[in-house]
């Protein structure tokens, strides 16, 4: 039963009708079909144990038992990501006899290639600019660096008045030998 349902069979409506359909709009705005697959795409995507049966698939078709081996998980809990990559049509299972088989379905991973082109374009344009202002502000420095060399070109003397002692040498003379 819904809240509006629920409202009118108390007699009572808190909000009118047609504020209950305007406030569903802004909360779930109708949006085309292709923004819907595209959300479930990057939902699915968004797990990487999903990521991982998706490059697994990517090699061959694979059966539900091969498929969760590696995760470690329940197969009741496994069943659910690939639920999730059904949904978004990203995998198709076959059944064959009592093994169900699943196989890669990159369409709608293309449709969301093509739709990320469109902001990779948008970004190589703004990271050429940033690369193009950076360099000329390392041109532009450099032409701004001093061209006054320094004329005694030797380590610059300490400031103190105070000397330092020389070393010691290493040995003295030759001691006495013993005769025999």
């Amino acid at each position: 039963m819904t809240f509006c349902a629920l409202a009118n069979s108390w007699g009572q409506s808190l909000t009118p009708w047609w504020a209950l359909s305007i406030l569903n709009r802004m909360v779930h705005p109708t949006a085309p079909p292709e923004a819907a697959t595209l959300d479930a795409v990057f939902a699915a995507l968004s797990d990487s144990t999903r990521r991982t049966v998706l490059e697994s698939l990517g090699e061959r078709s694979l059966s539900v038992t091969e498929l969760a081996e590696p995760h470690g998980m329940s197969l009741t809990g496994f069943m659910k990501h690939l639920r999730v990559l059904e949904n978004a049509g990203l995998i198709s299972r076959t059944k064959e006899g009592r093994i169900v088989r699943c196989e890669l379905s990159p369409r709608p991973m293309q449709e969301a290639a093509v739709w990320l082109s469109r902001y990779e374009k948008f970004w190589t344009g703004r990271l050429d600019a940033l690369a193009r202002f950076l360099y000329h502000q390392e041109e532009t420095e450099w032409q701004n660096l001093p061209t006054e060399t320094p004329k005694n070109k030797s380590a610059p003397r300490s400031s103190s008045a105070g000397t330092t002692a020389s070393r010691p040498k290493k040995s003295g003379a030759p001691g006495p030998t013993r005769k025999r």
